[in-house]
């Protein structure tokens, strides 16, 4: 089987997005099990990629994306995996299996403030109704996505007729045999974007309602969202790291009782994982996604309502309870890896690649 991997949509930056994350991991985890070349688009992401051939290419963003099979016809693959559903296929000559990671934006619609004018506009137009995303997913062979939550929503939405697949989500490395030793600051670390549906005020009024305790927020944030916060933290300790690094990253979830969530919606919600990998207990948002990422290890709280975050982080400070729970993490944590979604992937690609043959 020739087998290319479309990763286009790794970053440039060296930090990953979640995107990048899963394009990097599941070509790792496939890279173990069968030759394959990577498309990429700009050197600089090989440094967040698995050492593997690679062919460049124009970006997917270019207004010629529509065309890019004509380039990819030159490699001759049997089948390639794209991480998301956007690939060109106009004059493909291979199978193709493209990658629905969520609904979100059908729900929350304004686009990524980073991208340019016209794929804003694009990106509206995509999400203005299903009728698009119909037409993108028929044109694949085979569909993958990251949750049976995602997957249940991808069928009541009568979004596609080709198969699909539930491909997870995973954090990079192994779970801990136990989480770090040590005393737990009185501390929670929050990991995500600061868009609306993450419903990062939520925590903010929480941390309000748990004095001695900080509310880390680790991830990039910009101006205009940390003044929004600001206006909300009233007697909150917030410490805004403005980017973390992975080795501070781990340092404060080694260091914390709880990685904490109040997002109204996900299509997986890597962080979860990140931080039971580490034996961390997390508190989230009760809505379906985490009942399905986050099991009976985690802790739940009602959407919007700070108190229930509040109530349900203080039952950590029993230490029991915080054993308990950081041990059922790491079992539960252990359910994700890389090589276990490769895995589910690969009869995907077998067969696509065996019926274009």
């Amino acid at each position: 089987m020739r087998l290319v991997v479309d990763c286009r949509y790794v970053r440039r930056d060296g930090r990953h997005d979640g995107i990048s994350r899963y394009t990097a991991g599941i070509t790792g985890g496939l890279g173990r099990l069968v030759p394959l070349t990577m498309l990429i688009d700009d050197e600089r992401q090989l440094g967040l990629l698995p050492d593997l051939p690679w062919v460049r290419t124009r970006p997917p963003t270019s207004p010629l994306e529509p065309l890019i099979p004509r380039v990819v016809n030159r490699l001759r693959p049997d089948v390639v995996f794209c991480p998301l559903q956007t690939s060109g296929s106009v004059g493909r000559r291979y199978g193709l299996v493209l990658t629905l990671h969520d609904l979100i934006y059908y729900r929350h619609r304004t686009p990524p403030v980073e991208f340019a004018w016209w794929v804003r506009l694009g990106w509206r137009a995509l999400y203005a109704s299903y009728a698009p995303q119909r037409l993108l997913l028929n044109r694949a062979d085979e569909i993958a996505t990251v949750s049976e939550t995602v997957a249940v929503e991808i069928a009541e939405h009568r979004l596609t007729r080709r198969p699909v697949t539930v491909v997870p989500n995973a954090a990079d490395g192994v779970p801990l045999a136990a989480a770090a030793p040590g005393p737990r600051d009185r501390s929670l670390v929050y990991m995500g974007a600061f868009i609306g549906y993450k419903d990062v005020p939520t925590l903010v009024r929480a941390a309000a309602l748990l004095p001695g305790w900080t509310l880390h927020l680790a991830s990039r944030i910009g101006a205009a969202e940390r003044a929004r916060l600001e206006q909300v933290m009233s007697g909150a300790s917030l410490v805004f790291h403005d980017g973390v690094d992975e080795t501070e990253y781990a340092a404060l979830l080694d260091s914390a009782t709880a990685l904490v969530s109040a997002s109204l919606d996900e299509g997986f919600g890597l962080p979860v994982v990140e931080a039971m990998q580490r034996g961390v207990p997390v508190v989230l948002t009760d809505i379906p996604i985490f009942r399905e990422v986050g099991g009976d290890a985690a802790l739940y709280a009602r959407p919007r309502d700070p108190s229930s975050f509040a109530a349900a982080v203080l039952r950590l400070e029993d230490p029991e309870e915080w054993a308990r729970r950081s041990a059922a993490a790491l079992h539960q944590a252990a359910r994700y890896s890389w090589d276990a979604s490769a895995a589910r992937l690969l009869p995907v690609l077998e067969r696509v690649a065996a019926t274009r043959r």
